[in-house]
């Protein structure tokens, strides 16, 4: 089989641009270069993309700016200032986290261009970005949440009423950021109205959710119309909470236990509802679907990632060497799922045919 062009894309504009960037230097590491010809594009923070020389996340300064562009049946990176075609791609691997990558956004340029790429299309990204829609559909399919209010510009539930129906404390979360970034734990009036009003500057939708005592349990999954899960992995914290600085900064915060120390039958009970999930919201080839898991045995889930993390501390990847699949085989798999789901829908009758 001859080897496919396949262009990872990297940064972004969203307030993830660097948490993408080592997710790519893991996956540079990994990838086997031997079966794909790469490329790496860097989307800058100010919007504007590069062709990266050399496989060097950090070598903007020479690189050409870049748009991608439908020639007839291939996709070619167009030199922005000459016009010129400087690389043809079969496939694009988006580590893109949070706005811009996650969201659906990205996806829909992809599918405009007629592009494979690497991850969930444009609806399954859109909704499981938007943490009251992804409640919402989940909720409809029988699957346990937690119990929430939403918040809006329009309508602000008022602290007794959220107290009353969440108690407290609660968590505030703007409804379409990744990475616990804008999450609070609230417990007073102030706060809540503090941070209620920061929340709203970062989102139009925040969701005040009630705070769940029991043990935060991730579990991915993997594949398209047989999508296949992990066996799950915990987070143990020693800070408050799973925040942004837990994830990537402060290394004491918290540690990972993979697989995790249960039984046997919540592990089932957690892969077949993580498989579950990911086919609720439509889901293809990747999720890292996570749970809390209460100290009565209650399984609920907390949120779906279509683009985690993939560095070098990662649970996707690590949940998967756990479960018997090397980080080089899991990204071969993925760009095998990528390839399969692009061929399916060519055979649609959805494109517009030319009229001679």
């Amino acid at each position: 089989m001859s080897k496919q062009n396949v262009a990872i894309i990297f940064g972004g504009k969203s307030t993830e641009h660097e948490i993408s960037k080592l997710s790519t230097k893991s996956i540079l590491k990994h990838i086997d270069k031997e079966k794909h010809n790469l490329s790496l594009i860097k989307i800058a923070i100010d919007g504007t993309w590069y062709l990266l020389p050399e496989l060097d996340i950090d070598a903007t300064e020479n690189a050409p700016a870049i748009t991608l562009t439908n020639r007839g049946t291939e996709v070619h990176a167009i030199n922005s200032q000459t016009g010129q075609s400087i690389q043809t791609l079969d496939l694009v691997f988006p580590v893109l986290h949070g706005a811009f990558g996650e969201d659906g956004t990205i996806q829909g340029y992809f599918r405009m261009l007629n592009l494979a790429f690497v991850g969930c299309d444009v609806l399954a990204s859109a909704a499981c970005m938007d943490k009251d829609i992804t409640k919402r559909l989940l909720r409809d399919a029988g699957i346990n949440i937690a119990p929430y209010l939403m918040a809006t510009p329009q309508h602000k539930p008022s602290f007794d009423e959220a107290q009353n129906t969440l108690g407290v404390p609660m968590f505030l979360k703007p409804a379409n950021l990744g990475s616990s970034v804008g999450v609070y734990k609230v417990s007073t009036e102030a706060d809540y109205n503090k941070y209620l009003a920061e929340g709203l500057k970062l989102d139009h939708k925040v969701l005040i959710e009630k705070s769940i005592k029991g043990r935060e349990i991730e579990c991915a999954v993997l594949g398209n119309e047989s999508p296949k899960a992990s066996l799950p992995g915990e987070i143990v914290m020693t800070s408050d909470f799973y925040d942004f600085e837990s994830k990537y900064v402060d290394s004491n915060a918290s540690s990972t236990v993979i697989p995790a120390e249960i039984t046997e039958g919540q592990v089932q009970g957690i892969r077949d509802t993580a498989v579950k999930a990911f086919q609720t919201l439509g889901c293809e080839g990747l999720a890292r679907v996570d749970f809390f898991l209460t100290e009565d045995g209650e399984l609920m889930i907390n949120e779906i990632n279509t683009l985690p993390g993939f560095t070098n501390i990662s649970m996707y990847p690590k949940m998967w060497e756990a479960t018997g699949i090397t980080y080089a085989e899991l990204l071969d798999i993925l760009i095998e799922l990528a390839a399969d789901k692009h061929k399916r829908d060519q055979a649609l009758n959805f494109f517009a045919k030319q009229v001679s």
